[in-house]
């Protein structure tokens, strides 16, 4: 039944005011409901990311964006202001990394939750 649904990632913070800024002007995505709690943004291809007052998942990677043109992305989020992240494992260059057939880059959202972009193929149920 799951196979059907939309999952939603959520993402804690400690300041909504501050991630409500950076999710909007500075990664480019549209808020599509809020309550005192929190919000929900909304994202390509009908998928949605919820952002709630909390404990933040600092170190890992919370969520990841599917993206078509990684080199035009990290241009453009580095434009409004987004810093990506370099690191030795998988070794990035100029914020990119290698991953098998696929390519990705890492940033933060100011409370330190760490979301991916990926260009490749995506995986398929076989």
């Amino acid at each position: 039944m799951l196979s059907d649904s939309l999952a939603v990632t959520t993402v804690a913070v400690t300041d909504l005011d501050r991630a409500k800024r950076f999710y909007q002007e500075q990664v480019g995505l549209k808020i599509l409901d809020e309550t005192p709690a929190g919000f929900r943004l909304g994202a390509g291809k009908g998928s949605q990311l919820s952002v709630r007052r909390g404990q933040p998942n600092v170190g890992q990677t919370v969520a990841h964006f599917e993206v078509d043109d990684l080199d035009a992305v990290v241009r453009d989020l580095t434009s409004r202001g987004v810093a990506f992240e370099e690191y030795e494992t998988p070794k990035t260059v100029n914020f990119i990394a290698q991953v098998g057939p696929a390519r990705g880059a890492w940033f933060k959202d100011p409370d330190g939750n760490v979301l991916g972009l990926r260009e490749g193929p995506a995986p398929t149920a076989g």
